[in-house]
This record gives C-alpha cells, sequence and structure tokens, in this order.
C-alpha cells in the first residue's frame, strides 16, 4: 500500500475519534465573512459550525475584529473561539431572530430567542477573550419596554449537555443575557458581563441541571445571578462562586419562576454592590426611605411563589453594600395551584451588610404556605436607622398573590432588623444589627411563628 495513502487514510480514521475531534479547525473568514458593520455574516458562521458539526466536531474561529452577525446556531461538538480583539455584534432587527426560537417537542414555539442558540445538542462551547455584544440598546429592539416582545438574548440554550462558557465578554443584550434551560452539566468561568442597554438585562439565568459557575463579574440592569425554577425539570446540583453581583434589581435570586423549583444549590464567596449604571429603574425617587442614589433591590432574594419546590439552598461569604433589603425570603401563592409546594432546609451564614432603606431583611409565608428550617448564622448587618414607634406599628400586607419582591410588603417594615411571619423553625446564630442613626423599631419581629429559636 502507498506510504502517503496509508498516512491520509490514518488521519481520516484519528479524526473520527472523539478526542481527536477538536482538531479541527475553521477561520470565519476563510468562508467569506468580512469584518464591518456592513455584510451580515450569519451566513458564513453557520456554514463553518454546520460543517465543523458534521465532521465531528472541532473549533470554529472568530479573528480579531468587528463581525455583525444575525443569530448562530451553535450544533454539538463545535467550539466557537473569539480571539482576542474580536467582536460578535448582533444584527439590529427583530425579525432576523424569528428562526431562533426554539420549539418544544410539543410543537409549541418558546418565547425566548437568542443570537446564539442551541437545541438538543452536546458538547458545545463558546471562549476565548473576544466579546459579544448584542447591540440591545438599538431602537430596533423595543428600548426601554417591560415585555421581552421577542427581544433575542446572547445566549440561548435548552436541553444541551456538557456545555462550557468560558473568559467571554458579554455585553449589550437586548433581554437576558444568558438562558441555560433543562441542560446538563454546564460550566460557566471567567466571563465579563455588562448590560445596560434595555430592561430584563439579568447577568445570568439558570434552569438546569449540574451547573457550575465560578469567577465571573456580572454588572446589569436586572438581576444578577438568577436561577429560575420553571423549566420541565428541577434546578438542582447548582454551585456558584467567586463572582462579583451588580445590579439594579436583585444580586443573587432564586425565583421568580418558580412552578417546578430548586434543590441543592450552593452559593459562596460573592460581593454584592450596586449596579454602574442605573438608567431605568432610579429607586431613591420611586421608594421612600431609600438613602442611595443606586441601590441593588435585594442581596439574597429567594423565593418560591408559583408551586414548586425550594430546600437545600446553602448561601455563605457573602459581602454586600447598596443593598434595599439584605435578606428576602418569601413564599406565596401567585401560581395557580400552590397545594404541593414547599420551601425548606435553607441556610445562609457568613454575610456582611450595609443596607440603605427601611425595607428589613424579612422571612415569610402566607396563611397555609410556611417557610420552614431556615437557618441564618455570622450575619452582620448595618442599616441607616431612623425607625420611629409609629412604624412598628405598621401592618404588613399579606400580598400573597403578588409579584414577590420586597417592597411588596411596604416601603418601611416594623422590624429594624428582621421580620418573620408565617415561618415555622427559624434559627438564629450570631446575628447582629446595626444602625447609622437611632431606629425605635424592635430588632426582630415574629407573627404567626413556630420555634424561632435566637
Amino acid at each position: 500500500m502507498n506510504r502517503v495513502f496509508c498516512a491520509l487514510l490514518l488521519g481520516g480514521m484519528l479524526f473520527g475519534l472523539p478526542a481527536l475531534a477538536g482538531k479541527r479547525y475553521v477561520d470565519i473568514t476563510t468562508l467569506g465573512a468580512k469584518a464591518g458593520k456592513a455584510q451580515d455574516n450569519a451566513a458564513f458562521i453557520q456554514k463553518a459550525v454546520d460543517a465543523v458539526s458534521l465532521a465531528g466536531g472541532g473549533t470554529v474561529c472568530i479573528p480579531a475584529g468587528d463581525f455583525l452577525t444575525g443569530p448562530i446556531e451553535l450544533k454539538s461538538g463545535v467550539e466557537l473561539h473569539l480571539q482576542m480583539g474580536a467582536r460578535l455584534l448582533g444584527f439590529p432587527d427583530i425579525a432576523a431572530y424569528e428562526k431562533a426560537h426554539y420549539v418544544y417537542e410539543s410543537g409549541r414555539t418558546a418565547p425566548h430567542c437568542g443570537l446564539i442558540y442551541a437545541n438538543s445538542q452536546k458538547n458545545i462551547a463558546i471562549t476565548g477573550m473576544g466579546t459579544i455584544d448584542g447591540q440591545g440598546g438599538h431602537p430596533a429592539f423595543n428600548v426601554g419596554k417591560a415585555d421581552p416582545g421577542g427581544r433575542p438574548m446572547i445566549i440561548l440554550f435548552r436541553d444541551c449537555k456538557n456545555v462550557v462558557v468560558k473568559d467571554v465578554r458579554l455585553e449589550n443584550s437586548a433581554h437576558w443575557v444568558q438562558y441555560y434551560t433543562d441542560c446538563e452539566g454546564v460550566r460557566i468561568s471567567g466571563l465579563k458581563v455588562y448590560s445596560h442597554c434595555n430592561y430584563n438585562n439579568d447577568g445570568i439565568d439558570i434552569e438546569s441541571k449540574d451547573v457550575v459557575v465560578t469567577n465571573c463579574i456580572f454588572d446589569c440592569e436586572d438581576d444578577a445571578i438568577c436561577l429560575k425554577g420553571a423549566g420541565d425539570r428541577l434546578c438542582e446540583h447548582i454551585s456558584v462562586s467567586n463572582c462579583v453581583a451588580a445590579s439594579n434589581c436583585n444580586a443573587i435570586k432564586l425565583g421568580t419562576g418558580s412552578s417546578c423549583g430548586y434543590r441543592h444549590v450552593t452559593i459562596s464567596n460573592i460581593t454584592v454592590r450596586h449596579a454602574s449604571e442605573d438608567n431605568f429603574r432610579h429607586w431613591s425617587t420611586k421608594i421612600k426611605g431609600v438613602t442611595a442614589p443606586v441601590t441593588v433591590i435585594s442581596g439574597i432574594a429567594l423565593e418560591c411563589v408559583d408551586g414548586g419546590i425550594c430546600e437545600d439552598v446553602n448561601i455563605s461569604n457573602i459581602s454586600m453594600r447598596d443593598v434595599q433589603t439584605p435578606i428576602f425570603i418569601r413564599m406565596g401563592r401567585r401560581g395557580s395551584d400552590c397545594s404541593g409546594s414547599r420551601m425548606r432546609g435553607i441556610t445562609i451564614s457568613g454575610v456582611t451588610a450595609e443596607s440603605e432603606s427601611m425595607m428589613s431583611s424579612s422571612i415569610t409565608g402566607v396563611p397555609g404556605l410556611r417557610p420552614e428550617n431556615i437557618y441564618l448564622s455570622d450575619i452582620d448587618i448595618t442599616a441607616p436607622g431612623g425607625g420611629t414607634a409609629e412604624m412598628a406599628e405598621l401592618v404588613v400586607p399579606e400580598a400573597e398573590n403578588t409579584y414577590p419582591e420586597n417592597r411588596k410588603l411596604g416601603q418601611i417594615l416594623p422590624a429594624g432588623g428582621l421580620y418573620v411571619r408565617h415561618a415555622d423553625n427559624v434559627y438564629l446564630s450570631n446575628v447582629r444589627f446595626h444602625f447609622r442613626s437611632p431606629d425605635a423599631r424592635p430588632l426582630i419581629i415574629t407573627e404567626d411563628c413556630n420555634n424561632i429559636v435566637q
């Protein structure tokens, strides 16, 4: 047999092996992609993705330069790699993203769409030191409207396995920045997220199983680190650590969608602060008693209001400032059937917080739905103070059917430090409250509670 032919045959055989799948490498400019803002490069990038996936896997490279693109469907075995200096710019036409809505097995089309999207794929990755800019502040994306209206996310992965997103910068999303729903085996690290150009600019939304997020910076208009619980499967076995969460809404949030729920969640070593921009919220002009111009709504918000479960959640070593409410734990019945809902086994420890409002920390259920087995330890909170004896007599609304947010319980709570209602087995250890000015409200108020241990 000819020696050259043998070498080619061997090479072809080896290329098909998974261990060498990543050896295939395609630069998008070799297929016709051009830097600049005049050409939509989606067709060229998609051609590279399709070819690499079909060949068994490998890398699609975005070289240095600005490349305009419409939606791209990432496929199994493909790593989309952005070199330093590379920028993908989302095409500013909402109609271009109609094909990027995933379709459920039932045939129903999901409302969400993405610039980089994948549905039922495996072994996919987005890596590199480049940037993906969704251009979400363009007028084409309905800037300032609370309703998403088909606005695309930057990354949308559904029902995918073995996902890696590493080191890239994600900015200016038209909707949530990134959403991982019903996936399994997701590894997120080293991301720099900056998005303040539109409503709904969550930093990361997770609704999956076996997820690790580490060493990321989220600076965004809406919730920074958000776990959703409304997927087809439980959001569980989640680890988030060593991150910065800067937000005009909630910094660390489990909610709001919670029809299915969350379980086995660990969040640690998070720095919480106000966002770098505030283009929409302006809380100090809307809420009485907010003492700083730019604030986070809640540093830690755990919400279970749609009939699902929230259990085995461990949050530790959190440093927060510029927050309205340090800890907000809420159970309710916004959903149509909450008969099987439960919220239990929550541990929060090692929290240092500087708050900027009269909306104190709270643990609240509603009649018939009671958080239980809540452990707070080594908590140190400094608040503005200024509470009066009259404020201590305020009646807190049940608000059991409303959107779960701190201000739904009132812009002032009767407790200076912690308000607890309709809850059982709450354990407080080394929980301290300080005030920058005198406060006449009781430190802790409990109503309709069983077994509150201090």
